[in-house]
């Protein structure tokens, strides 16, 4: 799945969460997107963006996750001047900048519970409030927010406001699980390993080997699309003979034989191959002709 917001997959559980997507897009109204890593949140939270009618204004996205405690809220809301050291100028927040639009909060559950509260007023009243001012601004922002958290789970337990959720989620898309979506694994597969073949120069696509496609339809996908995607871009960069099916998948790129033992009691960690019995060995979920596995491979 690319961000040129392109679905594919023919199953009905992830069909449903597109449709419920498309006919909240229209609705001025907050939406909550929660799934799994991997299973296409930010593709979800462009769509409900595009479809709407503030499809023309800005689109703006902040990782919540990805901000220190310390910083989150001077770059939601803007700060001033001199409201703490290295404020040298006045800065508009994400809010600001997304007047008008829509503002993309991903990974919302790892906001602090300050954070929370005035993202609760801006979100309640339709005003913010830079750091270290105390003159609020009027904006008029939608907002679409995602995790993979649960957060009725986090209310119980003290962290995440009530309030907050309660005005966040007048709709809830759910996506599903790769594992759960029936028939898309082979569909998301020969997508990825078409688009791999003519990235690589190959003349044609070959396909996947038997063995290849069972291997894919028996693994759980904890990373689900994003990491199939990995898996099959990898398998066909290393198959050795672009006229065969490709039929090996590797799940675990760091398996191998010398890998770094974990370290315990402080001590350093020892190579993992000179231990007895070798270590680990890389996990080959299935070898075809093409490709001779890695050494101390095991056949499946």
């Amino acid at each position: 799945m690319e961000r040129a917001t392109q679905f594919i997959g023919q199953s009905a559980a992830f069909q449903d969460a597109v449709e419920r997507a498309s006919q909240a897009a229209s609705l001025d109204r907050p939406v909550l997107v929660i799934g799994e890593r991997g299973t296409g949140k930010e593709l979800i939270a462009e769509r409900l963006h595009r479809l709407s009618a503030r499809w023309d204004k800005p689109y703006v996205i902040m990782n919540c996750a990805a901000m220190p405690e310390t910083l989150i809220e001077s770059e939601l809301f803007g700060h001033e001047a001199g409201a703490f050291t290295g404020a040298t100028r006045t800065r508009a927040g994400r809010f600001e900048e997304a007047d008008g639009g829509t503002l993309f909060l991903d990974e919302l559950a790892t906001m602090s519970m300050g954070a929370q509260e005035r993202l609760l007023r801006a979100v309640e009243y339709g005003e913010v409030t830079r750091v270290g001012s105390s003159r609020p601004v009027r904006v008029d922002v939608r907002i679409v927010a995602a995790t993979n958290e649960h957060l009725p789970a986090l209310v119980e337990e003290n962290r995440f406001r009530a309030d907050l959720l309660d005005r966040l989620s007048f709709e809830v898309i759910t996506l599903p699980p790769l594992r759960a979506r029936e028939g898309d694994i082979e569909v998301l597969a020969e997508y990825f390993g078409t688009r791999m073949a003519a990235v690589l120069g190959w003349d044609e696509w070959p396909g996947f080997g038997p063995r290849a496609l069972a291997a894919m339809e028996g693994h759980d996908w904890p990373g689900n699309v994003r990491e199939l995607r990995n898996v099959i871009e990898r398998a066909i960069y290393r198959w050795a003979d672009p006229a065969k099916p490709v039929d090996a998948l590797t799940f675990d790129p760091f398996a191998s034989p010398w890998q770094p033992a974990v370290a315990q009691d402080g001590g350093e960690g020892r190579n993992a191959g000179a231990r007895a019995g070798g270590g680990p060995r890389p996990r080959i979920a299935a070898v075809g002709d093409g490709e001779r596995p890695a050494r101390g491979g095991r056949f499946l």
